[in-house]
């Protein structure tokens, strides 16, 4: 990722922080509509889960300029996924739920620049968690832009 992605996706996402609790729930609401056999991997409350994902997706996006640290926090979480249950085509459904996530979210401000820039970071970060997990290495690998 480059300094003006990264920026882009810093930016965006103090925007979509402020409506965590709703972004959480449209997330997880997509990503049960693209595919309701990953249900059974949610055992928990959704609502405490989406207050987790949200807590990590901000950590990670704070820490995108420090990748040192990023890292070995998304290889944990890419290495307890897989004893979830978390199969290398979940990573792609993740994607696009995201993605469809900060469209909503973002509105107007979801420009094809910051789509990009937030399908690249996701690219990243699922790479990094799929050859944690032991799973053909696949880093940079950016889901389908399929905004709709």
């Amino acid at each position: 990722m480059n300094d003006m992605e990264i920026r882009l996706v810093q930016e965006s996402f103090t925007k979509v922080a402020p409506i965590a609790e709703t972004a959480a729930e449209l997330f997880y609401d997509r990503l049960f509509e693209l595919d309701g056999d990953l249900k059974p991997l949610f055992h928990s409350d959704l609502q405490q889960q989406g207050r987790l994902l949200m807590k990590m997706v901000g950590t990670a996006v704070d820490h995108l300029t420090d990748l040192d640290t990023l890292v070995p926090i998304v290889q944990r979480l890419g290495a307890r996924h897989k004893v979830y249950g978390v199969a290398p085509s979940h990573y792609d459904t993740v994607g696009q739920a995201l993605l469809w996530t900060l469209e909503q979210g973002l509105g107007d401000h979801f420009t094809p620049e910051v789509a990009s820039a937030w399908a690249n970071a996701y690219g990243l970060l699922s790479g990094v968690m799929m050859e944690a997990a032991g799973y053909e290495q696949v880093s940079g690998r950016v889901p389908e832009l399929s905004v709709t």
